[in-house]
């Protein structure tokens, strides 16, 4: 289950995506680098998936270090930016539903899911969960990045939020084009109570811009 008014807007967002990584904040900037700094050890010869891949940030990030890497996403816009990268190991690109991934199962060791959570309706987290549990080997990890609020900056405020409790946000593109898409944010503990009854809770970094966390199968 996709938000449609998300996917168009990431559509044409592809061109200037990047941006997100790269504000003049030194304190944002070191949230990035340290979770950068850790993907390279988590993934070092591993089998990867990332999902959702988006620009390539994280998929350039992982091939560092990475046995084989395969990176996907619905938008064809984003795999076009993406393959513009410079890869120490070669990733292989897909354009797929990140809810119907054509891999085998138990195909993974890592699968990567960087800045989606947040707009993944609330009422189809089983969905993406049992996609991610048939595409991971046993003992496999996940490690997904979200937003906090402050990473909006002044941008904070809820347009609506629908009957699932789902949360909506105003976007605009450098051009001025308003999206309102879904968004969600959530708290240290509304987190580990997601995941906690679909997998191990490894890892916990709730830092002011960003949080991620690692799975265990």
């Amino acid at each position: 289950m996709r938000d449609k008014a998300t996917e168009e807007y990431y559509r044409y967002r592809a061109p200037e995506y990047e941006q997100i990584y790269y504000r003049d904040n030194p304190a944002r900037r070191k949230e990035i680098e340290d979770e950068a700094t850790y993907i390279r050890k988590l993934v070092t010869k591993k089998e990867v998936l990332d999902i959702a891949c988006g620009t390539g940030y994280w998929t350039h990030i992982a091939a560092e270090t990475a046995k084989n890497i395969i990176a996907c996403d619905l938008a064809r816009e984003m795999i076009t930016e993406a393959r513009k990268k410079n890869y120490r190991k070669s990733p292989f690109f897909v354009i797929a539903d990140l809810e119907q991934l054509p891999f085998a199962d138990n195909a993974f060791d890592i699968i990567l899911l960087g800045f989606w959570f947040s707009h993944q309706p609330k009422q189809s987290y089983h969905t993406l969960f049992s996609t991610i549990k048939r595409l991971l080997r046993d003992n496999g990890h996940i490690w997904l990045i979200d937003n906090n609020p402050p990473a909006e900056g002044s941008n904070q405020h809820s347009a609506y939020k629908d009957n699932h409790g789902n949360n909506y946000k105003r976007r605009f593109l450098d051009n001025g084009k308003e999206f309102i898409i879904l968004k969600n944010y959530f708290s240290r503990q509304e987190l580990i109570q997601i995941f906690q009854h679909h997998f191990s809770v490894e890892r916990i970094t709730y830092n002011t811009y960003y949080w991620s966390v690692t799975l265990a199968k």
